[in-house]
């Protein structure tokens, strides 16, 4: 009698098992990326998901039907996932549709341009649902870094107290009813604001005003000061859905590359060449996943004058340590690691989840491909400069700059480089990643790299100005 119901329960379990299978995928991991540009949604399955998408333009809301799941645990852990300060997402619900189907809505702050997409196995990923928030209004980069720029300028100068004007303090103790601290003659003589000339200046008593005299000798208010910005890209490499090498004790590339980056951009947004003021652009300056080209569009929206992408080397065994530099090659690259290296950095695309938007950058990325022999040269250059510095606080992998075929390096008209700062898969340079004191002496030398730079190579003429 027992063996029996046992062959029945177990008879029972396998019925289960393949209604189970039958009905679909399991949830593996959901993850929310926020991100100025867009907010990513990945939900991990280890089979491929379908789904129907309908969006509700007023309010902005996105309903996507999941076939051949049931509600689970972890799909309820979106919910608590979506950050308040999420420039996109203002909440996600989920709920069982109906029989094998999970209705998920995302509920918007913003209109959006949704893309909704699947993506095979790849790395440690297994199948992925990915859903690409983009929105509808997005500012301009460079408009953002003038503006920035003019904020600072402005508080500058209400920082700093204009010199005194004794006849502006007479005219407005005049106008207020008090006694001047000083005889009105004493102001016949004064220099007005403006001007560079001391010439006879007579004021009206009855009046507010002072009037030059004679009238024709005025001169023209002075021209506000302009300067010229340089405006350098940094591009820390991978983010999001990518985590770039892993170093031995756990260190993500992609979190590294972030912290150097912000050292960098503080140093370059408090330096300036020949008086010109420096801003830095960050391709990313969070934990978002950004394509290859979008980066370096990203960097000729913004009228870059260099660009620098920023990684962690690491290799199969834990031996390979110092920094390396390159820079992009027409003719194939300059030793076999090189190739290498452009090979797998170039990967980063297939990791970190394409968008179907890349479908349509086909054509700019074979324009990109024009890369100029100019473009090159500027950049050999860059590169040196930066290589002799890097080798002042920590060792160097290859004594020269090296050349291939990065993807991200592909801007005709703008020097990049590809700054491999150490290699995050030996055990000691993980340790030195990870130091603080290490970042600050390295972000140090990038910036004494960058001024000599253009100490030799003077920025070309822009048309943009603060």
């Amino acid at each position: 009698m027992k063996r029996r119901q046992l062959l029945q329960s177990g008879t029972l379990v396998l019925l289960l098992g393949a209604q189970h299978l039958a009905r679909g995928a399991s949830i593996v991991a959901v993850r929310v990326w926020p991100a100025p540009d867009y907010s990513r949604v990945t939900i991990e399955s280890d089979a491929r998901l379908s789904f129907n998408q309908i969006f509700v333009p007023n309010p902005p809301r996105l309903a996507v039907d999941v076939q051949g799941i049931d509600l689970n645990p972890a799909l309820k852990e979106l919910v608590a996932k979506v950050s308040a300060n999420d420039p996109t997402i203002s909440g996600i619900r989920v709920g069982q549709f109906g029989p094998d189907v999970v209705r998920l809505v995302f509920d918007l702050k913003q209109a959006i341009a949704p893309q909704v997409f699947s993506l095979t196995p790849v790395a440690a990923y297994q199948h992925r649902l990915v859903f690409d928030l983009y929105p509808t209004q997005v500012a301009d980069p460079l408009e953002t870094l003038i503006a920035d720029r003019l904020k600072e300028s402005a508080s500058t100068r209400i920082a700093t107290p204009p010199a005194a004007d004794p006849l502006g303090e007479l005219i407005a103790q005049k106008s207020q009813g008090q006694a001047p601290d000083a005889p009105v003659s004493q102001a016949v003589g004064a220099t007005m604001p403006g001007t560079t000339t001391t010439e006879p200046v007579a004021v009206n008593a009855g009046k507010k005003d002072a009037t030059r005299l004679p009238p024709q000798s005025m001169s023209e208010p002075a021209p506000a000061a302009t300067d010229r910005l340089i405006i350098i890209a940094l591009d820390p490499g991978h983010g999001g859905e990518d985590p770039g090498a892993i170093g031995p004790g756990g260190t993500y590339e992609k979190n590294v590359v972030l912290r150097l980056a912000h050292r960098l951009r503080d140093r370059i947004n408090a330096a300036s060449s020949n008086g010109n003021p420096m801003r830095a652009f960050l391709t990313r300056d969070a934990d978002f996943f950004v394509p290859l080209h979008t980066r370096v569009d990203k960097a000729r929206r913004v009228q870059a004058d260099l660009f620098i992408s920023l990684h962690a080397d690491a290799f199969f065994t834990p031996r390979p340590q110092g920094a390396s530099v390159f820079a992009l090659s027409q003719d194939g690259a300059s030793s076999s690691a090189a190739r290498w290296m452009a090979a797998k950095e170039n990967k980063a695309d297939r990791v970190g989840g394409l968008n179907v938007r890349a479908k349509d950058a086909q054509v700019k990325r074979a324009l990109l491909d024009m890369s100029t022999a100019a473009q090159i040269k500027d950049s050999l250059q860059l590169g040196g400069a930066m290589l002799k510095e890097i080798g002042r606080v920590g060792k160097l992998h290859k004594p020269r700059v090296e050349q291939a075929g990065f993807a991200v390096l592909k801007a005709p008209d703008i020097p990049s480089v590809l700054v491999e700062a150490a290699f995050i898969s030996n055990p000691d340079e993980e340790a030195k990643l990870n130091s603080d004191a290490y970042l600050d002496q390295l972000a140090d030398a990038l910036m004494r790299g960058i001024e000599a730079y253009f100490s030799k190579n003077p920025p070309l003429a822009r048309s943009r100005s603060t």
